[in-house]
This record gives C-alpha cells, sequence and structure tokens, in this order.
C-alpha cells in the first residue's frame, strides 16, 4: 500500500510523540523511583491531582487517572493506610467522601514538585529555543487531538 504524505506525516507526528513519551519515562521514571522508594508512581500522581483539585473524591480521581472508580478507590485505601491522605465530609454534602494531604502528603508532593522543577530546568534548553508561534501551533495541534480523544473516550464509556 503507499502511503500519502498526509498519512506519512500522521505516522510520522504519532512515532515521534510515542518515542519522546518513552524517552521521558526512560529518562526521569529511575530518578523518580529512586526518591520515592516506598511509593507507587501512580500514588504519586494521586497526591499530585488531590494537592491540585478542589474537593477531590473517588470520581475525579478516576477521570484524571483514566481508571475505574474501583482502581481509583483502591490507590486512595492504599494512601490513606500509609497516612498520605484523609478523607472528609462537607457539611452540605455528608454523602460525598473528600480527599486532602496529611502532612507527610504534602511533604511528598512538595519533594516531587521539586523533582519536576529540576526535570524543567533540565529542559528549558530546548524550550528557550521555540518562537512564540511554533509553541502557539504546537499547543493547538495537542488541544485539537486531546479534545479529539476526550471526544471518543466519553463515546467508549457511553456504549
Amino acid at each position: 500500500m503507499i502511503m500519502t504524505n498526509l498519512q506519512q506525516n500522521q505516522e510520522q507526528i504519532m512515532t515521534s510523540l510515542t518515542d519522546l513519551f518513552n524517552k521521558i519515562d526512560a529518562y526521569y521514571k529511575p530518578q523518580m523511583e529512586a526518591e520515592f522508594s516506598n511509593i507507587s508512581l501512580s500514588e504519586i500522581e494521586t497526591i499530585e491531582f488531590i494537592a491540585k483539585t478542589p474537593y477531590p473524591n473517588v470520581t475525579k480521581l478516576a477521570h484524571h487517572l483514566y481508571m475505574t472508580r474501583g482502581a481509583a478507590s483502591k490507590i486512595a485505601k492504599k494512601l490513606l493506610k500509609k497516612n498520605l491522605v484523609e478523607s472528609y465530609q462537607i457539611p452540605q454534602n455528608k454523602k460525598e467522601i473528600y480527599f486532602r494531604l496529611t502532612k507527610e502528603g504534602q511533604e511528598i508532593n512538595d519533594r516531587h514538585e521539586s523533582l519536576h522543577q529540576k526535570f524543567s530546568e533540565k529542559d528549558q534548553v530546548i524550550f528557550d529555543e521555540l518562537t512564540d508561534e511554533s509553541v502557539s501551533n504546537i499547543l493547538k495541534f495537542l488541544n485539537k487531538y486531546n479534545n479529539h480523544l476526550d471526544s471518543a473516550i466519553r463515546n467508549n464509556i457511553e456504549k
């Protein structure tokens, strides 16, 4: 089968994105695992989400992590057991359970943010070379593609 230029471009973009994310993972994951030997990367991501989200609950967590509510609930229970998060309710909604970081959870989140800052500083040399126009084009493409995938995910869930 002969590929059109458009198909070749699409394949090249998708291959490059896959390679990029695999390399990011291969480079930074061992550093994260060394820094956080007693906690999983999904637990760290959960802590980060709880720190940044107003009224985080299992439903929001599942949506953010692209997993079932049951799987998100399991991670939350592990974090509760490790005393990294605590659950609470608000007077207006006694049925819903929300999460917030404990002091220990906040310390992990602070260390995590510090690592991300170091990673960002190492990568800054690449981003410094980008023009405003190229940044705008990259962000426009990523937003369009994310919206496309969000729509596809919603359609799969509704089926």
